[in-house]
């Protein structure tokens, strides 16, 4: 199981570069960490929390270096950033199956969750509007029961 997560972040890990060189931008060496980070997290870090992951590794990056890496993977959609209520940015790979959040209020964890009676809803919600969803961001502040 352990190699398949492995294998299966080296896809996405590949097919953020063709993404990232197919829009014309570099393949640096700190692009391609960045983005294996944004692949490997699954707590939506902050730029200042990835900074200091990165510099784990590479002491050398700087968080200006950080922040337009970011820019630069958002804009050409292989990462993306949430604004999450009560916080700042927050970070994670575009790389991977649509999902939802959870944002739970009283310790501030994210939960990423699939439905797809929720998907299936909006849809029909959409086109009885007469509308076609072409992107969607579904975020539910929650309190445990």
């Amino acid at each position: 199981m352990a190699s398949e997560g492995k294998q299966d972040q080296n896809t996405a890990a590949t097919r953020a570069s063709e993404i990232i060189a197919s829009n014309g931008l570099r393949i640096t060496n700190q692009r391609v960490a960045l983005v294996k980070l944004l692949l490997e997290s699954d707590d939506h870090p902050d730029a200042v929390e990835l900074h200091r992951r990165l510099r784990a590794s590479d002491a050398s990056i700087s968080l200006a270096t950080v922040y337009r890496n970011l820019a630069s993977l958002e804009s050409v959609g292989v990462a993306e950033r949430h604004y999450f209520e009560g916080h700042g940015a927050r970070y994670e790979s575009t790389i991977s199956e649509h999902h939802d959040h959870i944002v739970d209020l009283d310790s501030d964890e994210v939960i990423e969750f699939q439905s797809e009676e929720i998907e299936q809803l909006q849809q029909e919600i959409a086109k009885k509007l007469g509308y076609e969803v072409v992107h969607h961001r579904l975020e539910l502040y929650c309190r445990k029961l």
